[in-house]
Order: C-alpha cells, then structure tokens, then sequence
C-alpha cells in the first residue's frame, strides 16, 4: 500500500534511522508512490507547459512535439543509468558520487555543483512565477496599485517580492519533514493535473487550427543552433525526475527511489506531448510566442468563461509551489552528501533532531535563491528572466546528466565481456545517451559565443547566455579547490562519497 495512504500514516513514534545508527538522523519511510510525488513535482509538467510551451516556441516555432519526443530518447538513456548506478551505489549524491568515483573527483565535484547550484537559480526564478500568478489573481479582483505601487505581473521585481515571501513559507514546510512535504505535493499534484488534462483535452478537440505531421518533424527546423537550442530546452522540460534518487537514503528501498523516477519520466512524456499538440490545436505561433510565460492562463481565457477560466491559472500556482518545495529537498540533501564528505563545509550535514531533514541547509538555499531572485531584477522583463534562466539551465543540465551517464558506462564496462544486450544496456546506451547531450550542450554553447560581438543582459544576445553557465562552472572549480587544498576532502583523493550508513551526523541542537 502505498505509504500516502490514509491507512499508512505514521505513528506518533518517531521512525527508525538510517540502519547506520540512530545518528544518521534520516529515515526510512518512502515509498514508490512518495518517489512519484517528489519527481513529478520537481519536474513541474504543469509549469514548464505553462512557461515552456511559449518560450520553445520562440525558438523552433511549431516543432515542440518533435523536439519533445528526440529529447525524451537520451534523458530515458540517462534515466536506465541512474537506475543502475543507484543499485550498484545507493546515495543521496547520486551523480557527485558516481562521477567522482567513476571517473574522477574534480568532474564529480562539478557534476555535483552544476546540479545545485542549477536547482537553486530554479527555485529563485520559479519564485518570480508564483509571484506573478498572485499579482494576476489580484488584478483580476480589480487590485492594480498598492501603496502607489503598480502591481504589474509582467515585472520581474515586483513578482521577485512577492514569490519570496511565498518562498519563505514553503521552507518552513520543507523543514518540517520530507512527508508531510509529500502529502502536500501529492495533493497539488492530483488537482493541477486534473485541471491541465482538462484544458488540455477540451483545447484537442475543439481546436480551429488543423493539426499537423509537421509538427513531429525535426528536419524543418531552420538551422543546427535552433535545433540545439530547441533540444536543451526540450530536455530542460524532463529535469527534475532524478529528484526521487536524492531521498533514496529515506526510502525503504533503493529500487523504489528508481521506479518512481522512471514512472514520473514517462508520465512527464505523455503529459507533454499531449500538451504540446493540445497548445498548437487551440493557438497559432503568433499566439503562443505572444503570451510567453502566461500561455496556459491565456488558454484557459480562451477556451473558458470565468470562474472556469482562472482554474489553469490555479493549477499554474500549485504545479510552481509543489517543484519549488520539491527542488529545496533534493538540493538541501545534495549538500548534505558534499558537506559529509567534507566539499563542502560542516553547516549542511546538521540535521534537525524532530524532523529528521537537514533544516540548516533547507533555509541557506531559500536565502541563497532569494539573493539570486533579487540579482535577476537587473532585467527588468519577467519573460526574459525566465528565458535566460531556462537557457543556462538547460545546459547545465544537459552537462550533468551527460558526465552521470558516461560515468555508469565506464563504471559497467565489464558488462561488454558479458553479452549483447548486458554491453547495450550498462555501457552502450548510457554513452551515447551522455555524447549526445554533452555534444548539444557544446554545439549551443560555441553557437552562443559566435551570434554577438558585444555583452547585453538579454536573452538575445549569445555572449550573456554563455557567460551564465561559464560563469557558474568557473566558480565550481574555485569550490573544488578549496574542497582540495583547504578542507583537505578525502572525496578528492579517493573519489567515493561518504557510505550513507558509515558515519553518524551532528544533529542541530539550535532547533527545538
């Protein structure tokens, strides 16, 4: 049964630990259904149509669903290697952990800090989101000024303000425990999903614009840069089902954390395809590439008369709380696995004696994000931030999964002594799952250096998206050298991570 089930509540009592010892702290209470819940909240289907579907469109036009479904073929490759890493080598670091052991610390300490620091830039601008649902929800009551101040959705500072005071509230649900955080999110889940299929399935079927073969046909995009683009954002739209592998030190067995990543990546498929062409049915490019980050809110306009129209705009708000609190919970427990191993310093291993989840680390990235939300001001158009922040994303993404997937080819590459079909699965679709993104993410990255010869804060120009991901590798670096030459981290002379069950954690005695 699973264990969000009513009947599956947990006693007064609390958990066992870790079979490590009582001062590991974290507990063994998930299930597959709770690995679900955290991925398909982290991977937001209902944000990224709602932001993604207007942002791809300015990029590759009508080919979303083509770019959608290649993009899926290596993040599945990916996905069957995280599986079976995570079998070999269960740990919350999962790719900081398996790159560095497999191919070496310095890329394994990256693949680690590309993927937080990636999750934390998420949360700092899906803050700006929720801010600009609420302000729309406000204008919509007939709100437009408060205090003299415009309340204007579309500005990046003003939704900056008001997401962080909702960011702050889903901190303090986050550090109470990761299960009553699941509860919530599955919650969310049933509601924004129930919504999305509605409008969805209502906008295929009535639709005025013919739907199109074309549409899945990657050849007609215009050049091999809009391709790549198109791709990282495409894969940029699956990331965040890895998240059930960083709570696989809390589930009650590792192959759960692996089934309920798989289970949320296809599910993710399903929902984007069908909302990719749902989208296309019901608005032209004009349209989609118009309203940007305010395409599903503007479909629920359209198809529907108020209340009704306001329910998409609803699920938008949850489907943005739900992966914002289930991206702090993944990114808290990544640094946790670094701060262990002594990467990173000793303030993100304190783990909450009630709650049993790292409430030091859970707070430092809520106010990291927030400074990050509050630096993205500087531009000044919320859909600009948003297409900035998914652009640098998506490549670090693309640069993370891809060092994750060679690393489970060199690791099994025994496996080519042993059979077709063992060689396929444990080295052969991995690497060349891992090449291709690696090589997407290289081609876009040469293509941004090349389209400008000067620096703007914009989307448009080559040289700023390139200098977001450069810059966030670059100080990566500096990290692993202080990790190396200053912590003196045994992770960078061995290149394991710390045995989840071999050490016990400083609990923190700050907290009631």
């Amino acid at each position: 049964m699973s264990s969000l089930s009513p009947q599956s509540t947990p006693p007064v009592a609390p958990e066992p630990a870790l079979s490590g010892g009582p001062g590991t702290g974290l507990r063994r209470s998930l299930g597959v259904v709770d690995g679900v819940a955290i991925a398909a909240s982290s991977t937001a289907a209902t944000t990224s149509i709602a932001i993604g579907m207007g942002t791809i469109a300015t990029i590759v036009g009508l080919h979303a669903p083509a770019l959608l479904l290649l993009a899926f073929l290596p993040v599945l490759g990916i996905a069957t290697a995280y599986a079976r890493l995570n079998r070999s080598e269960p740990n919350m670091g999962n790719g900081y952990v398996w790159v560095g052991k497999s191919i070496g610390p310095w890329p394994g300490f990256l693949t680690g800090w590309v993927t937080l620091v990636g999750s934390i830039i998420f949360c700092a601008y899906t803050s700006a989101i929720m801010g600009s649902v609420v302000l729309i929800f406000a204008n919509k009551a007939g709100l437009h000024s408060l205090a003299g101040i415009a309340l204007d959705p579309t500005s990046t500072g003003i939704t900056t303000g008001v997401g962080l005071v909702i960011l702050v509230a889903l901190t303090a649900l986050a550090v109470t425990g990761i299960r009553a955080a699941t509860r919530f999110q599955f919650a969310l889940l049933i509601f924004e999903y129930t919504v999305l299929l509605g409008f969805c399935g209502w906008a295929l079927i009535t639709g005025d614009h013919a739907f199109s073969l074309s549409w899945f046909n990657p050849f007609e995009i215009s050049s091999g840069t809009t391709f790549a683009q198109g791709m990282v954002l495409a894969v940029f739209f699956f990331w965040g089902w890895d998240a059930a592998f960083t709570v696989n030190e809390e589930t009650k067995s590792p192959s759960d954390a692996a089934r309920g990543g798989l289970i949320a990546l296809f599910a993710m498929l399903g929902l984007f395809l069908f909302a990719s062409v749902a989208f296309q049915r019901e608005m032209s490019l004009t349209e989609l590439v118009k309203n940007g980050p305010q395409a599903l809110p503007y479909l629920g306009e359209k198809l529907a008369a108020e209340p009704w129209a306001t329910l998409p705009l609803v699920a938008l708000m949850f489907s943005a709380v739900a992966s914002v609190q289930a991206t702090l919970i993944p990114t808290a427990r990544g640094l946790l696995a670094m701060g262990r191993d002594r990467t990173m310093g000793p303030l993100w291993t304190r783990v909450h004696p009630r709650y049993g989840s790292p409430a030091a680390g859970t707070v430092v990235v809520m106010s990291i994000a927030g400074v990050i939300a509050l630096l993205a001001v500087a531009i000044p158009k919320l859909s600009d931030m948003l297409l900035a922040a998914v652009n640098a994303i998506g490549l670090i993404v693309a640069f993370y999964y891809g060092l994750t997937a060679l690393a489970c080819a060199v690791r099994f590459r025994s496996a080519l002594r042993e059979g077709a079909r063992e060689a396929l699965l444990a080295v052969g679709v991995p690497a060349v799952s891992g090449l291709i993104l690696l090589g997407l993410g290289g081609y876009l990255g040469y293509s941004y250096l090349t389209m400008s010869d000067h620096f703007e804060l914009s989307p448009a120009n080559g040289w700023f998206m390139f200098s977001l991901p450069a810059a966030i590798v670059l100080v990566g670096l500096g990290m692993a050298a202080v990790a190396k030459y200053v912590r003196r981290s045994p992770y960078f002379t061995t290149g394991h991570g710390t045995d989840a069950e071999s050490l016990t954690l400083p609990m923190d005695r700050t907290a009631a």
